[in-house]
C-alpha cells in the first residue's frame, strides 16, 4: 500500500486519522505538526527512513499522511487535497471547535477508503495527472497576484484605477455629448442665418428688378 497513514488536524489539536500498518507514525506526526513553522498555507515534505510525511497546510487545517518514498509526491498530494475538500464539506465551520479526535470514528472510514483508492485505482492516478496540472495553474495565477503586489501595486489601487478609468470614461462621453448638441445648434443657426441672407439677396434683385422696394413694376 502506497499510503500508510493519514490524519487531518486543526494546528496541532487531531481531529481524526486513520493507519492502515502498526507504526509509530501517530507520534511522528505530532512531533511534525509542533515543528511546522508559521501559519501560512503551505505544502511540505519531511523523510523518515524510507518513508515521507507530506503536509498540507490550508486555511489552518494540516492535512498529514506517511507514504513510500516510492510513491513521489503526485499521489500522496493529490490525496492531501481530496481529504482536505471531504473534510471541509462534511464539518463546515465546526472544525473550529472541534475536541480532539471529534470527527475520528466517522471520518476515519473516509480515511481508510481514500487511502486504499490512492494506494491501488490504477484510476487514482489518471486523475492525480489532471488534478496536478490544474494545481499547476493555480500556482502561476498566484505567483502573477504575488509579482504585481511586489511591484507596489496593492489590490486597492487597482480598484481605485479601474474606478477612475469608469469616472473619466464617463465623463468623456458627457462631455462629447454636450460638444455634439452645441455644433448641432452652431449649424442650425448658421444654415437660418445663411437662409435669410439669401431671402434678403433675392429681395434685392427683385426690387431692382421691380423698380423699388414696393416693387410697383411687378405688382402694378
Amino acid at each position: 500500500m502506497t499510503i500508510l497513514f493519514t490524519l487531518v488536524a486543526r494546528g496541532s489539536v487531531v481531529l481524526a486519522e486513520f493507519s492502515a500498518t502498526s507504526t509509530n507514525a501517530s507520534a511522528i506526526s505530532r512531533q511534525i505538526l509542533d515543528k511546522i513553522p508559521g501559519n501560512n498555507d503551505m505544502n511540505v515534505s519531511y523523510s523518515q527512513d524510507r518513508y515521507i510525511f507530506h503536509v498540507k497546510r490550508t486555511d489552518g487545517l494540516n492535512i498529514l499522511c506517511m507514504a513510500d518514498d516510492a510513491a513521489g509526491r503526485r499521489i500522496p498530494f493529490a490525496f492531501l487535497e481530496d481529504i482536505h475538500q471531504r473534510f471541509v464539506r462534511t464539518y463546515g465551520r465546526a472544525v473550529l471547535s472541534a475536541q480532539a479526535y471529534g470527527m475520528n470514528e466517522e471520518f476515519s472510514r473516509v480515511l481508510s477508503q481514500q487511502m486504499e483508492y490512492y494506494s491501488n485505482d490504477p484510476n487514482a492516478d489518471r486523475m492525480n495527472r489532471l488534478k496536478g496540472e490544474m494545481s499547476q495553474v493555480r500556482t502561476v495565477m498566484i505567483q502573477n497576484i504575488d509579482k504585481v503586489l511586489e511591484r507596489g501595486d496593492r489590490l486597492e489601487s487597482l480598484v481605485d484605477k479601474t474606478a477612475n478609468m469608469q469616472t473619466n470614461t464617463f465623463r468623456f462621453k458627457k462631455q462629447s455629448r454636450r460638444f455634439r448638441n452645441t455644433m448641432w445648434w452652431q449649424n442650425v443657426k448658421i444654415m437660418v442665418a445663411f437662409g435669410l441672407l439669401l431671402l434678403v439677396i433675392v429681395y434685392l434683385v427683385v426690387a431692382f428688378v421691380c423698380g423699388g422696394p414696393a416693387l410697383p413694376a411687378c405688382l402694378g
